[in-house]
């Protein structure tokens, strides 16, 4: 393969080149925001790890070449100023590719840059739902007196009337274990598809048919993917995670994903490109279209 250098090459770029913007089905946004992380630092450099490790990528991904439906990358969202001018510019990008047409795939940063992605569905998609793949529930009002930090991301999706289906959970402080029931959040723990394994059908019927899919890297067991900012034991193994995904591509319309908080180690490149490969195969369940 050839290898595209710099630090934001184009999502498997060494294979297609950088996709045109107006012809791509997917765009795939940077953003490389950390502001809030309370433990280990690093989710800034996740979206030129993923990007950087995506050039080793195959184009065919065991079934399909998705990259012939085309992958553009657009240039990183800046992440200088407040965290609001941050948001705006992370929902003005995100609502330039739905206005193309395009599937937006964002690429994190810490888990707020959530934040600026659904308000841009939100104004052209009435009927749309979060699905959350995480360790953390990420449901504090506020942490650290932060009300945008990445702790409460998933708060800002629920304020905003947006339903939540959370996924890999095993980690919530009692505040938001008694929010999750007084809101009757639904959700497959960790502990519940450890014990059970994974259920027929993922999602409630009542849930929205668009769908937006958020992915914390941290949802993983840190076995596989150590390099995030929170590890937490125990997780979602890999292929667990890939049924999952693909059956929620074959309930519904996935309407644009996101992967983040993954925090590179330095000469350590595995898990960088499982995220890669993560957000390679989450374009292939969605490019062929699946049906039960």
């Amino acid at each position: 393969m050839n290898m595209i250098r710099g630090k934001y090459p184009p999502f498997l770029g060494s294979e297609t080149g950088n996709g045109p913007a107006e012809s791509s089905m997917f765009h795939v946004i940077p953003v490389p925001l950390e502001r809030s992380v309370s433990y280990g630092a690093g989710a800034k450099n996740g979206p030129s790890a993923i990007l950087a490790a995506s050039q080793q990528l195959e184009v065919y991904d065991g079934r399909s070449v998705p990259a012939e439906k085309g992958i553009h990358t657009k240039a990183p969202v800046r992440c200088g100023g407040s965290i609001l001018e941050i948001l705006a510019r992370i929902t003005e990008s995100v609502a330039d590719s739905i206005r193309s047409r395009a599937i937006p795939v964002v690429l994190g940063g810490e888990h707020t840059v959530t934040c600026g992605v659904f308000p841009a569905f939100a104004s052209v998609c009435r009927d749309f739902g979060v699905v959350q793949f995480d360790a953390h529930a990420d449901l504090r009002d506020s942490y650290e007196g932060d009300p945008y930090s990445h702790a409460s991301a998933m708060k800002r999706v629920v304020d905003a009337g947006i339903p939540l289906f959370q996924i890999g959970i095993r980690s919530l402080s009692p505040p938001e274990a008694d929010y999750r029931l007084k809101r009757r959040i639904p959700s497959l723990d960790a502990e519940l598809l450890a014990r059970r394994g994974i259920p027929s059908k993922i999602l409630p019927k009542s849930f929205p048919e668009n769908v937006y899919i958020t992915f914390d890297i941290d949802v993983f067991n840190p076995a596989l993917v150590p390099s995030t900012g929170t590890p937490e034991p125990g997780g979602i193994d890999w292929y667990a995670a890939m049924e999952l995904l693909e059956k929620i591509c074959v309930e519904r319309n996935i309407v644009g994903f996101d992967v983040v908080e993954l925090a590179p180690i330095n000469k350590f490149h595995a898990p960088d490109f499982t995220a890669a490969r993560l957000v390679y195969n989450l374009m292939g369940f969605i490019t062929r279209k699946l049906r039960p």
